[in-house]
C-alpha cells in the first residue's frame, strides 16, 4: 500500500534528479530509497522514472503523478496545520519573484491566502522579466518564483511545479460576425486585425500558435497593458488571442468583451512555482508551497472580491 513516506521519497528524487542526492536530502540510504521507489511503482502499476547515466528523469506518468503527490502532501500539511492552535510563531522574510502578467492576474489571491495564515511573515516581492527572476532564483537572492513556466532558461538548475493551466481564447467585441460561427479557426483570423499583448513574452507565445495556420497574423497594434488590449477589443479596433486567466467580460470603460475558443489552439499558459534545485529549503518556502498547492477559488470569486483587484485596475 502506498505510504506518505514513499510519496516524499518520490518527490525528493523528482526534485533532485538522482537517487544519491535524494537519499542525502531525506537522510536515508540509497538502497532504502530505491526499494521504496520500486514498491511505489509496483503499487501504482506505472514506471515513474527513466534511468540514465546522468540521473533520474520523470516519465509522462511520473509527471502526472508528481502533481497528485504534491496535492496529497499539501492536504496532509493543511490537516496538520488546522489542528495547531496558532501560526503566530512562524515569522521571517520570504523573497518572491514574479513577472508582470502573473503579478496582475494571479499573485494577489495567492499572497492573500498565505498572509491570512502566516500573518507574521514579511513578504518581499520583486517584479521583473522572467530571465532576470530566474537569475535571482539561481543565485539565491530570491526564495521562490511565481512564473509562466512554458519556457525556463535555467531549467536544469530549478525545480518547477505547475499550479494552473490557462487556455487561450479569442477576444471579440460585441456583435462581431464571428460570434455567429459554430467554430472559429486560425484561418478565419487571417484577414482580421490583431491586437498583440507584448508583455511576458506573450507575443512570441501567440506567434508560435500561428505556426499551425498558413500565413502570418495581421498585427495592427501592440500593447504591454492587458487593460489596453481589453479596451481596444471592446472598441472594435481588433481581436486578441489571450490567456483565459486575464479575461473579464467588460473593459475599464464598461464595454462588453466576448471570448471564444479557437479550434486549433489547445495550448495553455502554464503558471507555477520555481525554486533553486539542490538548495535546502527553508521552512517558509515549504509553508508557501503548501498554501500554493491548495485548491484555488474560482476566477469569478476572485473578480468579485474588492481587495483582489488586479494591479492595473488599481492604477
Amino acid at each position: 500500500m502506498m505510504t506518505l513516506r514513499q510519496i516524499r521519497y518520490f518527490i525528493a528524487i523528482a526534485e533532485t534528479g538522482s537517487i544519491s542526492a535524494a537519499a542525502a536530502a531525506v537522510h536515508i540510504s540509497q538502497s532504502t530509497l530505491t526499494t521504496a521507489l520500486k514498491q511505489l511503482e509496483d503499487d501504482l502499476g506505472a514506471v515513474l522514472f527513466s534511468r540514465h547515466a546522468k540521473g533520474m528523469q520523470l516519465t509522462h506518468q511520473g509527471h502526472q503523478f508528481l502533481r497528485q503527490a504534491h496535492l496529497i502532501l499539501a492536504s496532509v500539511d493543511n490537516a496538520r496545520r488546522s489542528l495547531r492552535q496558532s501560526t503566530d510563531s512562524v515569522s521571517g522574510q520570504l523573497n518572491i519573484g514574479v513577472t508582470s502578467l502573473v503579478a496582475g492576474y494571479y499573485l494577489a489571491d495567492l499572497l492573500s491566502r498565505f498572509q491570512r495564515i502566516y500573518h507574521q511573515v514579511d513578504i518581499r516581492v520583486v517584479e521583473d522579466d522572467r530571465a532576470y527572476i530566474e537569475h535571482l532564483l539561481v543565485s539565491g537572492e530570491l526564495d521562490i518564483g511565481v512564473l509562466i513556466l512554458s519556457q525556463l532558461d535555467y531549467r536544469s538548475a530549478l525545480n518547477s511545479e505547475i499550479l494552473t493551466h490557462s487556455p487561450y481564447r479569442l477576444w471579440l467585441p460585441p456583435q462581431h460576425t464571428f460570434l455567429d460561427l459554430d467554430s472559429i479557426s486560425l484561418t478565419d483570423l487571417q484577414q482580421e486585425p490583431l491586437i498583440m499583448l507584448s508583455v511576458d513574452e506573450m507575443e512570441e507565445r501567440v506567434r508560435a500558435l500561428w505556426q499551425r495556420a498558413p500565413g502570418k497574423p495581421w498585427v495592427s497594434m501592440r500593447s504591454a497593458s492587458v487593460e489596453a488590449v481589453r479596451s481596444l477589443v471592446a472598441a472594435g479596433m481588433g481581436l486578441a488571442l489571450m490567456p483565459d486567466m486575464t479575461y473579464r467580460p467588460w473593459s475599464v470603460e464598461g464595454d462588453v468583451v466576448e471570448a471564444r475558443p479557437v479550434v486549433e489552439v489547445a495550448d495553455t499558459l502554464d503558471i507555477g512555482l520555481a525554486w533553486r534545485r539542490g538548495r535546502a529549503r527553508t521552512e517558509l518556502i515549504d509553508h508557501f508551497l503548501a498554501v500554493a498547492r491548495e485548491p484555488r477559488p474560482s476566477a469569478q470569486s476572485i473578480i468579485k472580491h474588492p481587495r483582489l483587484r488586479t494591479l492595473e485596475e488599481r492604477e
